[in-house]
């Protein structure tokens, strides 16, 4: 029910934006974020966006990545820039609606040095 996109092989430095639709089925969320898992790590917060655009980063992506919605459209980017290669990994959108949370499949992303 959430699907993302948007990810790939990119040098460090660069940039790429990943995108997570919702489906109309997942109606009055009251958050959306995305979760980063490195290989062989835990699945980490990297950033969240809530009601009254509310926003918050994990402090290892805060000055690079951007977080944003777009209620009208169910979905939630997340822009990322000066990539680096321990940003690699995959990375999960997720949706609250009352006490369920709803997750993507996860996209992959690879930061080459």
């Amino acid at each position: 029910q959430l699907v993302e996109s948007g990810g790939g092989l990119v040098q460090a430095g660069g940039s790429l934006r990943l995108s997570c639709a919702a489906s109309r089925s997942i109606f009055s969320i009251t958050a959306m974020g995305w979760y980063h898992q490195a290989p062989g790590k835990q699945r980490e917060l990297v950033a969240v966006t809530a009601g009254g655009g509310l926003t918050n980063y994990a402090d290892s992506v805060k000055g690079r990545f951007t977080i944003s919605r777009d209620n009208a459209k169910n979905m939630v980017y997340l822009q990322m820039s000066d990539l680096k290669p321990e940003d690699s990994g995959v990375y999960y959108c997720y949706a609250d609606r009352l006490d369920l949370r709803y997750w993507g499949q996860g996209t992959q992303v690879t930061v080459s040095s």
